[in-house]
């Protein structure tokens, strides 16, 4: 998986002790989620997104010492990449999420709930966007944070939110709680999966409010069906 500069912020550090203080009952409980969500089958999606139109002008690593292979691909109406899944554990402390469980954890998400607090990976499915570089820029695909985005491993469909954005040179990350949602190992620092995800970004979509996990799949189901309509 990939391998990220240790480096803890004071922030991160603070969190960590906050952890430590804050009562059992302030994280609450991250809920399992059904493998397949929405009525639009993984095989359908799937079968839309068997060829590739290029539209980043570079190719991402999947991590820091892999070799850049993974192209973003323009369809109509979403884009898309094939790739691994890191585990994002960013954003709200709980007890599954802080700076003990993942060395790289940092308290804040690009992206904001509607309250102003960050998001939390142990229970929003969302996924990360490489940020802005000379290899893509996600705004001009009309991409934006709380934007719905279906993610398909083994069979099964998620549908999360652009919560985050990375690294400009790696793609390939999701929260805690979306690699939970597909069997996939969610442990920050050793889970996640070397291959075999396919993330499926909607176009001009966005979820409000963004924490609202039933309005992404709502949303996402709806848009999914345009998608296979109009591919």
């Amino acid at each position: 998986m990939r391998t990220r500069t240790l480096t803890l912020s004071a922030a991160a550090c603070a969190a960590l002790l906050a952890t430590a203080t804050l009562p059992s009952h302030a994280f609450g409980t991250a809920n399992p989620r059904s493998a397949q969500e929405g009525s639009v089958s993984a095989a359908s999606l799937l079968a839309k997104v068997t060829s590739c139109s290029q539209i980043s002008s570079g190719k991402y690593r999947t991590d820091d010492e892999t070799s850049a292979t993974i192209p973003v691909c323009g369809k109509h109406g979403a884009v898309f990449w094939k790739a691994d899944m890191d585990v994002d554990c960013d954003g709200q402390v709980t007890s599954k999420c802080n700076a003990d469980t993942d060395p790289w954890f940092q308290d804040d998400t690009a992206f904001h709930q509607s309250n102003g607090q960050p998001l939390r990976a142990d229970s929003l499915p969302y996924v990360v966007v490489p940020s802005t570089s000379s290899i893509w820029k996600y705004t001009s695909s009309g991409i934006k944070g709380g934007g719905v985005v279906a993610v398909i491993y083994n069979g099964k469909v998620e549908y999360a939110v652009v919560g985050d954005t990375g690294p400009t040179k790696i793609i390939g990350e999701a929260s805690y709680a979306t690699a939970n949602a597909l069997g996939i190992d969610p442990d920050p620092e050793t889970g996640g999966t070397d291959s075999g995800v396919t993330y499926i970004l909607f176009k001009n979509s966005q979820v409000s409010p963004i924490e609202s996990h039933s309005a992404a799949v709502s949303l996402g189901d709806s848009l999914a069906k345009q998608f296979i309509q109009n591919n």
